[in-house]
Protein backbone atom coordinates (compact mmCIF):
# COMPACT_ATOMS: atom_id res chain seq x y z
CA UNK A 1 0.00 0.00 0.00
CA UNK A 2 1.78 3.38 -0.80
CA UNK A 3 1.12 6.43 1.05
CA UNK A 4 -0.38 9.63 -0.94
CA UNK A 5 0.64 13.17 0.70
CA UNK A 6 -3.58 13.33 1.56
CA UNK A 7 -3.05 10.44 3.62
CA UNK A 8 -0.69 11.56 5.57
CA UNK A 9 -1.71 14.68 5.98
CA UNK A 10 -5.24 13.56 7.74
CA UNK A 11 -2.84 11.12 9.95
CA UNK A 12 -1.26 14.35 11.50
CA UNK A 13 -4.83 16.19 12.02
CA UNK A 14 -5.00 17.47 15.20
CA UNK A 15 -1.26 17.31 16.42
CA UNK A 16 -1.31 21.22 17.10
CA UNK A 17 -4.19 21.24 19.14
CA UNK A 18 -1.96 18.69 21.34
CA UNK A 19 1.37 20.18 21.15
CA UNK A 20 -0.37 23.74 22.35
CA UNK A 21 -2.27 21.75 25.11
CA UNK A 22 0.94 20.09 27.06
CA UNK A 23 2.94 24.02 26.20
CA UNK A 24 0.92 26.02 27.64
CA UNK A 25 0.65 24.80 31.13
CA UNK A 26 4.65 24.92 30.69
CA UNK A 27 4.44 28.46 29.23
CA UNK A 28 2.38 29.35 32.16
CA UNK A 29 4.16 27.59 35.15
CA UNK A 30 7.63 29.16 33.88
CA UNK A 31 6.52 32.54 33.45
CA UNK A 32 4.84 32.54 37.31
CA UNK A 33 8.54 31.04 38.58
CA UNK A 34 10.03 34.20 36.70
CA UNK A 35 7.74 36.44 38.65
CA UNK A 36 8.27 34.93 41.82
CA UNK A 37 11.75 34.80 41.29
CA UNK A 38 11.43 38.75 40.65
CA UNK A 39 9.78 39.56 43.62
CA UNK A 40 12.12 37.22 45.93
CA UNK A 41 14.85 39.20 44.68
CA UNK A 42 13.09 42.65 45.07
CA UNK A 43 11.72 41.64 48.56
CA UNK A 44 15.22 41.09 49.64
CA UNK A 45 16.82 44.43 48.10
CA UNK A 46 14.13 46.41 49.56
CA UNK A 47 14.59 44.40 53.06
CA UNK A 48 18.52 45.05 52.97
CA UNK A 49 18.20 48.79 52.02
CA UNK A 50 15.62 49.10 55.20
CA UNK A 51 17.82 47.97 57.66
CA UNK A 52 20.62 50.08 56.37
CA UNK A 53 18.51 53.27 56.20
CA UNK A 54 17.62 52.08 59.74
CA UNK A 55 21.01 51.99 61.14
CA UNK A 56 22.40 54.64 59.70
CA UNK A 57 18.97 57.01 61.15
CA UNK A 58 19.77 55.70 64.34
CA UNK A 59 23.69 57.13 64.22
CA UNK A 60 22.69 60.25 63.02
CA UNK A 61 20.40 60.76 66.15
CA UNK A 62 21.49 62.78 69.25
CA UNK A 63 20.86 60.16 71.84
CA UNK A 64 20.07 56.43 72.59
CA UNK A 65 16.13 57.28 72.56
CA UNK A 66 15.97 59.36 69.75
CA UNK A 67 18.20 56.46 67.68
CA UNK A 68 15.70 54.07 68.47
CA UNK A 69 12.56 56.00 67.63
CA UNK A 70 13.70 57.38 64.44
CA UNK A 71 15.68 54.24 63.29
CA UNK A 72 12.24 52.48 63.86
CA UNK A 73 10.66 55.15 61.83
CA UNK A 74 13.30 55.31 58.97
CA UNK A 75 13.18 51.86 58.53
CA UNK A 76 9.43 50.96 58.16
CA UNK A 77 9.37 54.57 56.30
CA UNK A 78 11.99 52.22 53.56
CA UNK A 79 9.35 49.32 53.76
CA UNK A 80 6.60 50.90 52.70
CA UNK A 81 8.06 53.50 49.80
CA UNK A 82 9.61 50.74 48.54
CA UNK A 83 7.01 49.54 46.73
CA UNK A 84 7.05 45.93 48.89
CA UNK A 85 3.65 44.26 50.49
CA UNK A 86 5.01 42.96 53.34
CA UNK A 87 2.24 40.88 55.34
CA UNK A 88 3.86 41.34 58.43
CA UNK A 89 6.75 43.67 59.34
CA UNK A 90 9.10 45.19 61.94
CA UNK A 91 12.03 46.87 62.19
CA UNK A 92 14.61 46.66 65.83
CA UNK A 93 17.25 48.74 66.34
CA UNK A 94 20.64 48.20 68.82
CA UNK A 95 21.28 51.82 70.21
CA UNK A 96 23.60 50.19 72.97
CA UNK A 97 26.83 51.69 70.97
CA UNK A 98 25.37 55.40 72.68
CA UNK A 99 26.36 53.49 76.15
CA UNK A 100 30.47 53.21 74.66
CA UNK A 101 32.79 55.84 75.84
CA UNK A 102 33.85 58.77 73.22
CA UNK A 103 36.58 57.84 71.71
CA UNK A 104 36.08 54.39 71.59
CA UNK A 105 34.67 52.81 67.84
CA UNK A 106 30.50 51.70 67.69
CA UNK A 107 28.44 50.90 66.01
CA UNK A 108 24.57 50.74 65.78
CA UNK A 109 22.93 48.04 63.97
CA UNK A 110 19.04 47.71 62.46
CA UNK A 111 17.29 44.28 61.68
CA UNK A 112 14.25 43.93 59.50
CA UNK A 113 11.66 41.59 58.76
CA UNK A 114 9.17 40.84 56.17
CA UNK A 115 6.90 38.47 54.92
CA UNK A 116 6.16 38.57 51.95
CA UNK A 117 2.88 36.68 49.95
CA UNK A 118 2.89 34.46 47.29
CA UNK A 119 -1.01 33.83 47.56
CA UNK A 120 -1.70 35.62 44.44
CA UNK A 121 0.75 33.74 42.34
CA UNK A 122 -1.40 30.66 42.24
CA UNK A 123 2.29 28.07 41.43
CA UNK A 124 1.41 24.64 43.00
CA UNK A 125 3.99 23.80 45.38
CA UNK A 126 4.90 26.88 46.06
CA UNK A 127 4.48 28.56 49.94
CA UNK A 128 1.97 30.72 51.05
CA UNK A 129 4.41 33.34 52.28
CA UNK A 130 8.38 33.56 52.83
CA UNK A 131 9.75 35.66 55.48
CA UNK A 132 13.08 37.69 54.52
CA UNK A 133 15.37 39.23 57.11
CA UNK A 134 18.59 41.39 56.89
CA UNK A 135 20.65 43.43 59.16
CA UNK A 136 22.19 46.60 58.51
CA UNK A 137 25.20 48.57 60.47
CA UNK A 138 26.56 52.26 60.37
CA UNK A 139 29.27 53.56 62.50
CA UNK A 140 28.37 55.78 65.04
CA UNK A 141 31.22 58.74 64.83
CA UNK A 142 33.91 57.78 67.85
CA UNK A 143 34.72 61.32 68.67
CA UNK A 144 31.13 62.72 68.98
CA UNK A 145 29.59 63.42 72.51
CA UNK A 146 27.20 60.97 73.22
Amino acid sequence: MRLTATRIKSDERGSASVELTVMVPALVLMLGLIVAGGRVWFARTTVNEAAHSAARAGTLAGSAAEAATVGHSAGQHSLTTGGLRCTSTSVTVNVSAFAVPVGTPATVTAATRCRVAFADLLLPGLPGSIELTATGASALDTYRSR
